[in-house]
């Protein structure tokens, strides 16, 4: 792995937008720009691609850890000039607040065992007879399982209170509108009469007169 899959991989996971990138560098004393970030982002056979240094990630897993726990008043940790996986393992697991446990289970759900010697090995001091280099495969693994665990998918827009009565109040005006626009039928038409009906039908075979007509006699 390289520094940018690592910047890449915690971007995607935790659903960091440009400006959040760029205030998680400046949170641990790193001035930097969108478009850096955008060329550190880019996959590695673009043309605009920029290779991420040991010390501008230790900056960002700095930043992370001020994310994540807090920015602690006081001068802020210096990055690292040198990063090996052991160091990022490390920044990982203080920003994420994991124990020894944690991380072992974490590892285990994407089918990844380690022991907890073994996890303790790569926090020894590198002359430290003890000391394990922790290799690719332990941190990639250990980045899926981060992603399994606390992925943080994009934010669906819902509609507050006011939302919902500005629709209401529009919909409500939009009826009263079709309403007031409605035109009556053709003629012939009487208000308050079905539209369209038809005439009264009158039997011409009959012998007795209708009461309809009967009534205009009696008038």
């Amino acid at each position: 792995m390289n520094n940018n899959d690592i910047l890449r991989r915690l971007r995607y996971t935790f659903n960091f937008n440009d400006k959040q990138m760029v205030a998680i560098f400046a949170s641990a004393g790193e001035e930097v720009n969108r478009e850096q970030v955008s060329q550190w982002l880019k996959k590695d056979d673009d043309s605009d691609f920029v290779a991420l240094f040991d010390t501008k990630l230790a900056v960002f897993l700095n930043g992370f850890i001020n994310e994540k726990r807090g920015k602690k008043p006081g001068a802020q940790a210096i990055p690292e000039k040198r990063l090996s996986n052991n160091i990022i393992l490390t920044k990982l697991k203080i920003a994420l607040n994991l124990q020894a446990e944690q991380i072992i289970s974490l590892l285990s759900e994407v089918d990844f065992r380690l022991s907890k010697p073994e996890l303790s090995a790569f926090s020894r001091k590198v002359d430290h007879k003890h000391y394990r280099e922790c290799k690719d495969q332990v941190l990639r693994n250990l980045l899926q399982a981060i992603d399994k665990k606390y992925h943080v998918e994009r934010s669906k827009k819902i509609a507050s209170p006011t939302d919902s009565q500005t629709k209401a109040r529009n919909d409500k005006g939009n009826y009263a509108k079709k309403k007031q626009n409605k035109t009556p039928p053709s003629s012939p038409w009487v208000e308050g009469a079905r539209p369209n009906a038809s005439s009264v039908y009158v039997n011409p075979n009959s012998t007795t007169t209708p009461k309809r007509q009967r009534l205009k006699l009696a008038k």
